[in-house]
């Protein structure tokens, strides 16, 4: 029996996939610009896993124990795909449901524009930490806070940069998110001690952005868009069910993540009353879908 010789991956072997990967994606956004996320980016993933691979046996590695790793490796990340595809169909639901344009109805009548920017960035932190997904937020109230955004006519880009800050925050700080507990269970520390550490960053981070948001909103000029803002608000009583009992749905979400049901039941249950709310209140228009 050959006897096998382990060795510990030198700073060089550890650098050479890292910058594969660099490379290869430089490559492919420079070569299909937009359209490197369909085919090209994934093939420059594999090749880059492939050389990891190849570096892994180098050191002695068998084969059967790389693979053994891989299949781990995508065991840990499945609850995040797993949720990913559950996010998708909490936003698709709630559209049909009307319960987004539900959130962009009552919007446009509550949140003053001078704060608006900030109310959205905290907003959607504090139920990104409830919930503990950032896309499930940003693909729902963002896509309601958007809209109350364009009645107002406010600005977007800064609208889209508050949502996407206060969801991250709150995605990066939840015990429920998906990748704070990948993240620890990778480099083999406990959740808490994670994201203890992670507030040096976060939070400064959200503070600085806090200020700028309500620099900008007060600095603001407001134009006149109350003819704009009344079109939305007709646009949306005809083509929606409009009422207070569309947000139930939204409610249970939230009350399912206070309890610390975990994120995936939770957002399943969600796009599941959807469905039954699109069903009941929206009949026409899940016909014509």
């Amino acid at each position: 029996m050959v006897k096998r010789t382990l060795k510990s991956p030198s700073m060089v072997d550890a650098l050479i996939p890292i910058g594969t990967l660099i490379v290869l994606l430089f490559l492919s956004v420079y070569l299909f610009g937009d359209d490197s996320s369909y085919g090209a980016n994934q093939i420059a993933l594999i090749i880059a896993a492939g050389v990891g691979a190849i570096i892994a046996m180098r050191n002695g590695l068998l084969w059967n124990e790389v693979e053994t790793a891989i299949v781990d490796g995508i065991s840990m990340a499945m609850g995040a795909i797993l949720i990913l595809l559950a996010v998708g169909s909490l936003i698709g639901t709630w559209i049909l449901a009307g319960i987004v344009p539900t959130m962009i109805y009552y919007g446009l009548q509550i949140l003053e524009p001078s704060y608006f920017y900030v109310a959205s960035c905290l907003i959607c932190s504090i139920i990104a930490l409830s919930i503990g997904s950032s896309w499930t937020v940003a693909g729902t109230v963002g896509i309601g806070l958007i809209g109350v955004a364009a009645g107002l006519d406010l600005s977007l880009p800064i609208t889209a940069g508050a949502i996407i800050s206060g969801s991250y925050f709150g995605d990066k700080m939840s015990p429920l998110s998906d990748t704070t507990n990948l993240a620890p269970a990778v480099a083999g520390t406990d959740l808490f001690t994670h994201i203890r550490h992670m507030t040096w960053t976060t939070v400064p981070s959200l503070i600085i952005a806090l200020i700028l948001f309500t620099f900008i909103g007060l600095n603001h000029e407001v134009k006149d868009g109350v003819t704009g803002m009344q079109t939305t608000l007709r646009t949306l009583e005809e083509q929606f069910s409009i009422s207070l009992f569309s947000l139930v749905p939204l409610l249970v979400v939230l009350l399912m993540a206070m309890r610390k049901i975990p994120a995936l039941p939770t957002i399943l249950a969600g796009a599941l009353l959807g469905g039954i709310f699109a069903v009941i209140f929206q009949a026409d228009q899940v016909v014509e879908f």
